[in-house]
């Protein structure tokens, strides 16, 4: 029995098959976790939310920012379309609103029953406990699964003016703050003041703003965390916590860790989509 924990799919479903075929997966036996990120840009999205799906209780996954344009595309938000979407097999299939629905109902963040780790899509905030985080991602998921969600996906839920953290922040910034930290964070301050423009890997050195990972008060490095969405980082497992977006869908690796060897299992993938901008190699030293 292994659980794996896969990197960013975006699509990318006959890498995942190759990989799974690689690793020897037993669908009796082991348990695949994916960090996010199912959909969107490579060409079989369909596919792969459709597998996840299928997996049931030896599946899990976390919501990750594509998973949360798919549902605001299925809600008809034209406006955050982009031509690199690759939505439309779902957003035009008979069971599109069956995988809405199942997908709204996933979490922004699980935790292992009997191992001291947790997923999420792109990191928690330094200030935030492991305790702290479980809760604020329940206050959105709580909203996700009641008769509001459409109403939080159409008219609160996007937005990068939603930066800053406080515990006495309230309605519906606190939630659009909860979802950016877990889905878009790359660099923030001690305070968990979120920084959207960088997305490239960090040097050696570090100003203001810097990689969520990295603060040396982080109150959340008591268990092992699993993330994606960052795919220049490329692998680290240091810090306490363990990035498995390597980029499978730029022409990367696909990867998955098994939680209980501690390996890194990865394949090498065709490219899916056009290589991003300053996709540079890791220089930072991991502690």
């Amino acid at each position: 029995m292994a659980t794996y924990i896969i990197g960013d799919l975006q699509g990318c479903f006959v890498p995942l098959q190759s990989l799974l075929k690689q690793i020897n997966y037993q669908p009796e036996y082991d348990t695949l976790w994916f960090v996010g990120d199912i959909v969107n840009r490579g060409p079989q999205s369909l596919e792969c939310l459709r597998f996840v799906k299928s997996l049931g209780d030896r599946g899990q996954i976390v919501l990750g920012n594509h998973d949360f344009h798919l549902i605001a595309s299925a809600l008809g938000l034209e406006k955050y379309c982009s031509k690199s979407d690759t939505l439309a097999p779902i957003l035009s299939a008979a069971d599109c609103d069956e995988l809405i629905d199942w997908l709204r109902m996933q979490p922004l963040m699980v935790k292992h029953p009997d191992y001291a780790a947790v997923m999420v899509h792109a990191g928690i905030p330094p200030p935030w406990s492991i305790n702290e985080a479980l809760t604020h991602a329940n206050e959105v998921e709580t909203v996700l699964k009641s008769d509001q969600w459409q109403d939080f996906i159409k008219q609160h839920l996007f937005g990068s003016k939603t930066r800053e953290w406080h515990p006495l922040i309230a309605g519906w910034e606190r939630l659009r703050y909860i979802v950016n930290a877990f889905t878009r964070m790359r660099y923030c301050d001690p305070q968990g003041r979120l920084d959207f423009e960088q997305k490239g890997a960090p040097s050696s050195s570090f100003g203001r703003y810097q990689p969520w990972f990295v603060h040396p008060n982080r109150r959340n490095k008591d268990h092992q965390i699993f993330f994606g969405h960052w795919s220049t980082l490329g692998s680290l497992d240091g810090y306490q916590v363990h990035a498995t977006d390597t980029g499978c869908l730029w022409g990367g690796l696909l990867t998955a860790y098994c939680l209980e060897t501690q390996q890194r299992h990865t394949l090498e993938c065709p490219q899916s989509a056009k290589p991003m901008k300053n996709n540079k190699t890791l220089s930072i030293t991991k502690s």
